[in-house]
């Protein structure tokens, strides 16, 4: 039985609503049928993938944003 005092890490949650919104590199790059590496060497090099800005977790992951990815797979602007 959990003890009520402690606390779930987000990562672990099942609720936290980053992970709904957000994609992995490797899930953002098969999206945008890319390679991971595409996607990092962008923004390494330009801060940014077609104006798409990921956020950087404390896990030191990159956590794309989802609705941009999609516009972009849509053919609009990020």
């Amino acid at each position: 039985m959990q003890n009520e005092n402690q606390t779930i890490p987000v990562a672990w949650r099942n609720d936290a609503p980053l992970a709904a919104r957000t994609l992995s590199t490797e899930q953002a790059a098969a999206a945008l049928h890319i390679r991971p590496q595409t996607l990092r060497a962008a923004l390494c090099r330009d801060g940014h993938y077609a104006g798409i800005v990921p956020r950087k977790l404390p896990s030191r992951f990159l956590a794309w944003p989802a609705d941009a990815v999609a516009r972009l797979t849509a053919g609009e602007g990020a």
